[in-house]
């Protein structure tokens, strides 16, 4: 079922033009994006079910173009690509941002940020959001894997990204696929040998932030960095 199909009441679109974007929902945004059901299910009901699905807008974006596939009636990739090219937009602009201030001016969008790159991943991801010397960001990478401990994450690496860069200072960050964003003894014990090294070459830690989904910690704000 598309659009025209639906009770005057229960149009997105109309109900955007008429009200404006914050009144929608969640499903009725992303149904803006899909436009159309399938059989036997509207496009707002297939939206829902897809938030449902993938645990509402965070993770339903940070899902890949395979995983989108296997959900019937996106198997077609011009829905696919429209959802991820609506993440890609979003970075895009939070990154425009924090190039062009601070990022210390604009707490919100490194937490917003880092939300859209890593908060959803299934496996633990570190990265790094390189500073020039007005703490604007110059990139961000993602640079190791898996079960983060000072063994797993090299420092010596974190200094050659640091100096590739020319960066002066750096925000630490990682996700707990878990959903907890309380820091662990390894998460202190990996700042302090990080701080250490980068210190070495002249380039300040400024904050370890860690991520979950829709939850965001920083270390800075616990005096643990």
């Amino acid at each position: 079922m598309a659009f025209k199909d639906l009770p005057a009441d229960m149009r997105p679109r109309e109900k955007l033009i008429a009200r404006g974007p914050a009144a929608l929902g969640d499903a009725e945004l992303l149904a803006l994006l899909l436009r159309t059901g399938m059989a036997g299910k509207n496009v707002l009901q297939m939206s829902q079910e897809l938030l449902d699905t993938f645990g509402g807008i965070a993770g339903l974006l940070h899902t890949g173009l395979d995983e989108l596939k296997k959900i019937k009636g996106l198997g077609g990739t011009a829905k696919r690509a429209e959802l991820i090219a609506v993440l890609e937009l979003a970075r895009r602009a939070l990154a425009e941002r924090l190039k062009e201030r601070a990022v210390f001016d604009s707490p919100d969008a490194v937490g917003q940020y880092l939300q859209l790159h890593i908060a959803s991943r299934p496996y633990e991801v570190f990265a790094a959001l390189f500073l020039d010397a007005q703490h604007r960001l110059i990139a961000m990478e993602e640079l190791f894997r898996g079960t983060l401990t000072q063994t797993s994450v090299y420092p010596r690496e974190v200094v050659v990204r640091a100096l590739h860069h020319h960066a002066a200072a750096v925000v630490l960050a990682h996700n707990h696929p878990s959903g907890g964003v309380e820091p662990s003894r390894a998460d202190e014990a990996l700042t302090q040998a990080l701080k250490a090294a980068l210190a070495l070459v002249d380039v300040r830690v400024l904050d370890h932030v860690i991520v979950a989904a829709g939850r965001t910690l920083s270390m800075a704000e616990r005096g643990l960095v």
